[in-house]
């Protein structure tokens, strides 16, 4: 069983977001990238449908970022690492880490971050 499906999340503008999410998708596994004439884009895993995870972004001018926040597990403080500096390189905003967050768990590392169009998103490790 696969529990995640998706993600569609609304952004003010392609033009704003689009290579900032070019650039961090593939370092959380959505690495085949697509974008369709109907007004959405995104990337897939490589797996195969029903359980190919995908996360999609639809452009709405009106969007306004919310306190709402994606968060992502990945393997390692490494990766984390390695994600903060291509978040910082893309164009993201409101950095704050990579870190230790003993608030949530004492071995909860994280980076929490902005796309550019104020999106509010996080990758974080841990091992419990």
């Amino acid at each position: 069983m696969n529990p995640y499906s998706h993600i569609d999340l609304r952004v003010r503008s392609f033009a704003n977001v689009t290579e900032f999410y070019r650039n961090l998708l593939p370092e959380l596994g959505f690495t085949s990238w697509w974008e369709n004439e109907g007004g959405w884009r995104g990337a897939a895993a490589r797996d195969s449908f029903p359980g190919k995870a995908f996360f999609g972004f639809t452009e709405d001018p009106g969007h306004r970022p919310n306190g709402t926040r994606i968060a992502f597990w990945v393997n390692s403080r490494e990766h984390v690492d390695r994600i903060a500096q291509v978040v910082q390189r893309a164009g993201g905003r409101n950095i704050e880490g990579p870190a230790l967050n003993p608030e949530y768990s004492e071995d909860y590392y994280a980076v929490f971050f902005e796309d550019p169009d104020g999106n509010r998103l996080e990758v974080l490790h841990r091992t419990r």
